[in-house]
C-alpha cells in the first residue's frame, strides 16, 4: 500500500472511531453534569445529582425540552402516551427555555405531569454541553439503580424508549 493510501485509510478509521464515540450510549453522567444546578419551579437551585438521587429506586425518563421548540411540542402527545403506558415511571422535565416565565407557561399549557427544572444557561451552556445536548427534545432513561439505560433518544425514538421501559419493568 502506498503512503497516500495508508494515510487515507488512517483518516477514514479516525473518522469512524470519532463518529462511534459521539453516538455512544453513556452509562454514567459526567462530574460536570452532576454538579450543575438547575432551577426548580419555586426558583430554587438544585444540583442535577440531587435530582437523580431523589428518583433512585424508580425508572425515570428525563426529557430535555423547551416551550419554543416545535419538535418538543409535536412530541407532547407521545410523552403523555408514554406516561399512560408506564405510570410507575418517574418523569423529569428539564427546560432549555430562556426565561422562567415562558418555561412555566409551557408547563401549564401542555399540562406536563412530573418534576420540572430549567437549565440556567440554556442550549449553549455548561449543563447542555455536559449532557451532550445537540437536539431537543432529548430523552434519557435511568433505571431503578441510577444507571443510564438509554442516553440518547429523540422524538422519533419512542419505540426504542417504550421498549427500554418495558425491559426495565421486567427486571
Amino acid at each position: 500500500m502506498k503512503k497516500t493510501e495508508k494515510f487515507i485509510a488512517f483518516l477514514f478509521l479516525l473518522v469512524c472511531v470519532s463518529c462511534a464515540k459521539s453516538n455512544a450510549q453513556k452509562t454514567a453522567f459526567s462530574k460536570e453534569a452532576l454538579s450543575e444546578t438547575l432551577m426548580d419551579t419555586q426558583d430554587n437551585q438544585v444540583a442535577f445529582e440531587t435530582i437523580l438521587s431523589e428518583n433512585k429506586g424508580k425508572n425515570t425518563v428525563i426529557e430535555i425540552w423547551a416551550s419554543w421548540c416545535g419538535d418538543c411540542v409535536k412530541a407532547m402527545p407521545k410523552i403523555k402516551e408514554l406516561q399512560a403506558a408506564h405510570p410507575e415511571t418517574n418523569y423529569v422535565f428539564i427546560s432549555m427555555d430562556k426565561t422562567a416565565d415562558k418555561w412555566k407557561a409551557g408547563i401549564e399549557k401542555h399540562q406536563l405531569k412530573g418534576a420540572h427544572y430549567m437549565a440556567n444557561d440554556q442550549m449553549g451552556g455548561v449543563f447542555a454541553k455536559a449532557m451532550d445536548v445537540n437536539w431537543i427534545p432529548r430523552y434519557i432513561i435511568i433505571d431503578k439503580t441510577g444507571k443510564i439505560a438509554l442516553y440518547r433518544a429523540i422524538e422519533t425514538d419512542f419505540e426504542k424508549i417504550n421498549a427500554t421501559l418495558d425491559q426495565l419493568e421486567k427486571q
